[in-house]
């Protein structure tokens, strides 16, 4: 199978993704922005009939009938978010289009993520630099924080490889968006990815958003241009307007330079370890 019908096959899957139902928008503008940003909560709970909620005081025996009240995080939910799908102008004078796409279907609880990530330059071979998917179990271990556990396959950069994936995902303080991965490849090799994102509301819909992503490598993987150690680092800074909750169009520049070993091996064989890039995108939810 071509790796443009791959991707094209994985983008379709996420999109036939389940989506929660909506409350009918009627009324005035502010019940409908209302109604369309929250799941229609449903007001009428299963009552288990002989259900005790306190222990009786002089009762003889084991207390009964304790159970579970049903309430609404116990509802199956379900999104597609793509949170970044983008063109870059590099300064090597290449283009790019670059994604970063998950959806997940599951309660406050328990998650099944699909996710996928990748870059293909704009030249007349569309040629794609990485293409990557991952399928993963997210628990919920704490008010903000998951813990995932899945497997990763990498399409592209060649040979094609997969992994062994465990991490957590969450809100650190200061409301800090954190993801820390660790990886096993097939081979043991192991890495760790990280990101990092905070959101600087200048206003109510213009947001700035800064954002941070390395890598470290825990072996030498020459194949993959790949070293012990750091490996690269990325930093980037887009500024967002939301024309709606669920749509944000923005502008921004991403710089990327490979650190370390990785870095001294690619300059020795020529290579440039190092790239610049103007970035517009569109950032949406469903």
């Amino acid at each position: 199978m071509m790796i443009h019908q791959v991707v094209f096959l994985t983008l379709c899957c996420l999109v036939l993704l389940p989506l929660p139902s909506r409350a009918e928008t009627t009324g005035d503008s502010e019940t409908k922005h209302s109604l369309m940003d929250h799941p229609e909560a449903h007001s009428n709970p299963v009552v288990v009939k002989g259900m005790q909620k306190y222990a009786i005081d002089g009762h003889t025996g084991a207390q009964q009938h304790f159970n579970n009240m049903a309430v609404h995080d116990d509802k199956i939910f379900a999104t597609l978010n793509m949170q970044r799908l983008e063109y870059h102008w590099l300064d090597d004078g290449d283009q790019a289009l670059v994604w970063d796409l998950q959806g997940w279907i599951g309660n406050n609880y328990h998650k099944i993520y699909l996710k996928s990530e990748g870059e293909a330059l704009m030249n007349p071979g569309h040629e794609i630099e990485e293409f990557t998917l991952e399928l993963l179990y997210s628990r919920n271990v704490h008010r903000f924080w998951d813990v995932q556990l899945g497997v990763r396959h990498d399409f592209d950069p060649a040979p094609e490889r997969s992994f062994f994936v465990v991490g957590i995902q969450g809100l650190a303080p200061q409301w800090i968006e954190l993801e820390a991965i660790a990886y096993v490849s097939e081979d043991g090799d192991a890495s760790v990815a990280l990101e990092l994102e905070y959101e600087i509301l200048i206003t109510q819909r213009l947001v700035l958003l800064p954002r941070l992503e390395t890598g470290i490598s825990l072996h030498d993987v020459p194949e993959y241009a790949q070293w012990k150690g750091f490996t690269d680092i990325e930093l980037g800074l887009r500024l967002m307007y939301h024309i709606q909750r669920k749509l944000a169009p923005y502008v921004g520049v991403n710089w990327h330079k490979m650190v370390g070993k990785s870095a001294n091996r690619i300059e020795a064989m020529g290579g440039d370890s190092k790239s610049v890039a103007a970035v517009v995108g569109v950032h949406f939810w469903l």
